[in-house]
């Protein structure tokens, strides 16, 4: 039989209500002749109830624990939805993360999928089961304890089963119909795009906007998987949603596809640190090590043999940035005279495959903001993006001028 992974995010399964209407969708792939994997998500707000139970108890906290801990909110939809299914009369087994087994490495809280053997499942749909709902966003290290992927680890769950088990395709159902030129939320103007290349959705993930899991989105282009976002709230058809894909099956592009925003971010500069070789590593590679995720980074001009080294980081971050650097300093490995940090920063981005081809975008970018009075602390880009971090007061603003700017409400 073919096999179709179906993706449900905390929103589509976040009562018992919502969990049937799920499955109504799952028994009508089922009737169209498809062996059905299903990845949930924990119920919308569980994960960030049982992140708090963890951070109220040892804020500086063992991950293997924190693993063990926030990775039962898929264990108990897994268990609803499964049943949910045998009370329609659907074939349904629910899978552990370490049942199937999805192996990861040992990273917990942000682990890495390192092989999904299919044998275990495939046995099972021979023998009639017709439905794997597998809990997402988790698995099982070498060493035997539970791990997890990273907050939205379920979307890298179903492209990595999608890819293991060569589905039809990867259908991941959220609460929005599709992805967005921005978020409509902050800006009316937004339009549903009906298809994305995969590099563009690569770079809004990473950027901020949370329809799709990097992760997720870095796999769905290494294997070729055929990735829809979908709304579990809306009737559905054949063109429903966006279909995430190669860049050669868009015909145009607008030059400016997307505008992505992060509000939660954290501008850091260490003050006068000596400018000597191996000072950006010994630096970089202490933050590597507390599992402080470096984003933009920027070296001041060398004066008197001193520099300014800034960089932005999650602001959840910023606790264990501070502690390995004081005490690095405290060994005698880093001298500098004061660390800031700034925490009232947002990221904003405009993304698009056409910036490869055509000129001039990063000027009329920062035209856009000096003429709304939003002053850029710091500045990156790609050759599909641009990055500004800016004051917080003005990311709204900022959002809704870039897409207007860009005329992103108009098809190309």
């Amino acid at each position: 039989m073919p096999v179709l992974v179906m993706k449900f995010g905390g929103t589509s399964v976040a009562n018992l209500d919502r969990i049937r209407r799920a499955a109504k969708r799952v028994g009508v792939e089922v009737a169209k002749g498809y062996d059905v994997i299903v990845i949930v998500s924990a119920m919308s707000g569980k994960t960030n109830e049982l992140v708090g139970w963890v951070n109220e108890t040892s804020p500086l906290y063992d991950a293997r624990e924190y693993d063990a801990i926030v990775s039962s909110g898929e264990n108990v939809t897994a268990g609803l939805m499964a049943l949910t299914l045998q009370e329609m009369g659907v074939p349904a087994r629910s899978w552990q993360g370490w049942q199937v087994p999805l192996k990861t490495d040992s990273a917990h809280s942000q682990a890495r999928i390192e092989e999904i053997p299919t044998d275990n499942l495939n046995g099972r749909f021979d023998e009639g089961m017709k439905v794997a709902v597998v809990a997402g966003f988790q698995g099982i290290s070498p060493e035997g304890r539970i791990t997890t992927l990273g907050r939205g680890g379920s979307d890298t769950t179903a492209v990595a089963f999608a890819a293991a088990f060569g589905a039809e395709r990867c259908d991941i159902y959220t609460d929005v119909d599709g992805v967005y030129t921005t978020d409509p939320r902050i800006c009316t103007k937004a339009r549903k795009l009906d298809k994305i290349a995969f590099e563009e959705m690569l770079e809004l993930a990473s950027l901020g906007a949370k329809v799709l899991q990097t992760r997720s989105v870095e796999l769905a282009m290494r294997y070729k998987v055929k990735l829809r976002v979908l709304s579990s709230f809306e009737e559905q058809s054949d063109e429903a949603g966006t279909l995430v894909c190669d860049e050669e099956e868009i015909m145009e592009s607008n030059v400016v596809n997307g505008v992505a925003y992060s509000r939660d971010e954290a501008k850091m500069t260490l003050v006068s640190v000596a400018d000597r070789p191996g000072i950006a590593a010994t630096i970089f590679n202490t933050l590597s090590d507390a599992g402080v995720n470096v984003d933009m980074i920027i070296q001041n001009i060398s004066e008197e043999g001193r520099t300014d080294m800034t960089f932005s980081c999650p602001t959840d971050q910023v606790a264990r940035a501070e502690q390995s650097l004081v005490a690095i300093k405290d060994q005698g490995e880093l001298n500098y005279a004061e660390l800031v940090a700034d925490t009232d920063v947002a990221k904003v981005s405009v993304v698009g495959i056409g910036m490869r081809s055509q000129s001039g975008v990063a000027a009329k970018m920062f035209k856009v903001l000096s003429d709304e009075g939003i002053n850029i602390k710091v500045i990156t880009t790609s050759e599909i993006k641009i990055s500004v971090l800016i004051d917080r007061k003005y990311m709204e603003l900022a959002v809704q001028a870039l897409h207007d700017a860009f005329e992103l409400d108009k098809a190309s």
